[in-house]
């Protein structure tokens, strides 16, 4: 779709409370949306030993805080956020998650602008919130208080785009969250050329609770090859706690945050994936990770779990060993079955290669746009 050409270009304004250089998921939007004729601004968050800013097609700003986590950063972060969109110009407001939909709504409200929600997840239902009552009832109520107020929205899966609807009756676009394809040699994998896979398994993403470590992690002592993580989160502390209770520091290796292409050369060298939630809260349940559709395009086969959105992928693509539940014997069994069984591991990294003319950010962006151009005109 051409760029328009008129000098009124529609103007959105994106939200996030992240480093702004490692969310791949917002980079492909602001994107597509910046070369389909809108001017866009993501607004996020400087952290602590944040690197400078990657050059975009789009408009780039991170808020300052005193604060870096708890309540009194996201207090805090609101409040900024808040204070420097009253004075930014914009034709429409999209909150990305729950933790920055507040200050979305008053602007809406105050300015007469468009409002737009684009749902990660069920932010309610992660097990960092749906295990303290204090904290779920604190976002619960934010999100009764707002997500029925934006009609307008989108989220990366089918089951949570149901969810929302069978709980405020709004229907959101489903608009999944899938990686660029690549031509040959920009990280397609090895699959494309005649080098062996290297044998190490790899889990990418956030470190965060209800991800698994606490059984992924003993698993490792079952299994003969590497595991490297790539990633931090909250859940950081204590899975080096666990690495060195059970004595895995020379085979569960913490390689840290990487930019989006030096993790898709990465990605690319694996011997398989790793995409493992607790089925602990709606939020994992429904789930459709941005590494499941990661490892897919760079031609690596996974282990991933029996929940709903990989279940309806896999029974048309075939691309992941799914696993029933998320003990170490389970996830053991299901690396060891990746090592051991040739054809079936071959079948999967064949399925992938075909999986990613179809499940790719080029088909994706379609929806987006077309979604954008119904609002905004």
């Amino acid at each position: 779709m051409p760029p328009k050409k008129s000098n009124l270009l529609p103007r959105i304004i994106f939200t996030v409370t992240n480093d702004l250089n490692f969310d791949q998921r917002m980079i492909r939007i602001c994107t597509s949306l910046a070369n389909n004729g809108y001017k866009v601004i993501l607004t996020g968050r400087k952290m602590k030993g944040s690197l400078p800013l990657a050059q975009q097609p789009f408009q780039q700003k991170r808020l300052n805080c005193f604060f870096s986590k708890g309540f009194g950063f996201y207090a805090e972060y609101n409040i900024r956020l808040f204070f420097w969109l009253l004075f930014q110009k914009g034709d429409a407001v999209c909150a990305i998650d729950l933790d920055t939909i507040l200050p979305v709504y008053c602007i809406s409200k105050l300015k007469g602008c468009k409002r737009i929600y684009d749902a990660h997840e069920l932010f309610c239902e992660m097990k960092e919130v749906v295990s303290r009552p204090g904290r779920y009832k604190f976002w619960k109520w934010i999100e009764r208080l707002t997500v029925p107020r934006f009609t307008d929205g989108y989220t990366v899966c089918e089951p949570i785009a149901l969810e929302f609807e069978k709980l405020y009756g709004v229907k959101y676009e489903v608009i999944r969250n899938v990686p660029v394809k690549r031509e040959k040699g920009q990280g397609l994998g090895h699959t494309e050329n005649s080098k062996q896979p290297s044998t190490f398994f790899l889990y990418q993403g956030a470190v965060n609770e209800g991800r698994s470590f606490e059984t992924l992690i003993p698993a490792m002592k079952e299994v003969n090859v590497p595991l490297h993580v790539y990633g931090d989160g909250n859940f950081l502390k204590q899975t080096k706690e666990l690495i060195h209770q059970h004595q895995l520091e020379q085979k569960v290796l913490l390689k840290g945050k990487l930019q989006p292409k030096e993790l898709r050369q990465v990605t690319a060298a694996a011997y398989a994936g790793l995409t493992l939630f607790e089925n602990n809260g709606q939020s994992n349940y429904l789930s459709l990770a941005n590494r499941f559709f990661d490892y897919i395009m760079a031609g690596v086969p996974q282990v991933a779990m029996k929940y709903p959105s990989y279940e309806q992928i896999n029974h048309e693509f075939e691309v992941a060993l799914l696993i029933p539940d998320t003990s170490s014997k389970t996830i053991a069994n299901a690396l060891n079955l990746l090592l051991s069984d040739v054809v079936l591991y071959e079948r999967l990294k064949q399925n992938c290669i075909r999986a990613r003319e179809v499940l790719n950010w080029q088909e994706e962006e379609k929806k987006l746009i077309a979604f954008y151009n119904q609002i905004l005109g």
